[in-house]
């Protein structure tokens, strides 16, 4: 396919770039999750995953221990990390970068990602999908609170009966889920590809977001169905008590490194740079060890 450029135009955010959008298919999510695990394997990504993931989970079930009020925002706060995830993911596309072009990749080189051109701009998007995470758990609080009102559950399982049993419960999963879906494809659309973007070629913020549109219109279907892959692995990865998490983020983020590049098309000029060293096999069983490659120097 041959690259198309649009003529340089002053922008808010610096000046416009067209990136060229390929169409994909459903082969190519697949080779995207297949690109995603082996680069898990690769590279103990698990351990950063399990320093941030744990203790925020901790903090959750900490405040489901001193009080019941949490109960009702806690599948809004799982689901809403689709919202976010993308963002949170930044160290992984760095990691999967690095590897794609032969660059020592270990753990640590995912902070490299603060050196980053153009962090300015992938921090002023990421503050932007926060702004709608908490835009969507408020609106989830009050769906809630409408439905139930402010009395909170007296238990678990009374929580559970409300929910499940109860046509308000149901009215809630309704509406719920519908007000939830409309968050996550705004999210999609401006995010599926931004975030790599803005770390491989040094987008702005507006032709980020615009490429990120331009490949959800140009792939509805195929987007879609990654949408729905990413939702069943996260709730799938969420059982029991989030262990799972442990693997099925890191694959995510990886693999959403390499449909980034199956979407958009490679730059036709790259930067000169000098060559480095091909790397050494690293694999997942090597953590903790992998962390402390000191150990290993003679």
């Amino acid at each position: 396919m041959a690259t198309v450029f649009a003529r340089p135009k002053l922008q808010l955010f610096g000046v416009s770039t067209t990136y060229v959008v390929r169409k994909i298919g459903l082969s190519d999510l697949a080779d995207a999750l297949r690109l995603g695990w082996d680069d898990f394997n690769a590279i103990p990504t698990h351990a950063v995953v399990l320093c941030v993931i744990y203790p925020v989970i901790g903090l959750v079930l900490f405040r489901l221990v001193l009080g019941y009020s949490v109960l009702p925002l806690l599948f809004p706060l799982a689901a809403g990390f689709t919202l976010i995830g993308p963002f949170a993911a930044l160290g992984l596309y760095e990691l999967s970068r690095r590897r794609e072009r032969g660059e020592e990749a270990a753990a640590w080189h995912a902070m490299h990602v603060l050196s980053a051109p153009s962090f300015g701009a992938i921090l002023g998007l990421g503050t932007f999908l926060f702004a709608l995470f908490v835009t969507w758990i408020a609106a989830a609080d009050a769906i809630y609170i409408a439905t139930f009102g402010h009395a909170p559950a007296a238990t678990i399982p009374d929580f559970a009966r409300r929910v499940l049993t109860t046509p308000e419960g149901w009215s809630l999963i309704i509406i719920g889920c519908g007000a939830g879906f409309l968050f996550a494809v705004v999210a999609l659309c401006i995010s599926v590809v931004s975030f790599p973007l803005m770390l491989d070629r040094h987008a702005t913020v507006i032709d980020a977001i615009r490429t990120s549109v331009r490949a959800v219109m140009k792939n509805p279907i195929t987007m879609a169905a990654w949408g729905l892959i990413v939702a069943v692995l996260l709730a799938v990865g969420s059982l029991p008590f989030f262990v799972g998490l442990a693997v099925v983020l890191p694959v995510l983020g990886h693999a959403t490194w390499h449909l980034y590049r199956k979407v958009v098309e490679p730059d036709p000029n790259p930067p000169q740079e000098q060559p480095r060293p091909p790397i050494g096999h690293r694999y997942a069983a090597d953590f903790p060890a992998s962390l402390f490659p000191w150990s290993r120097e003679k």
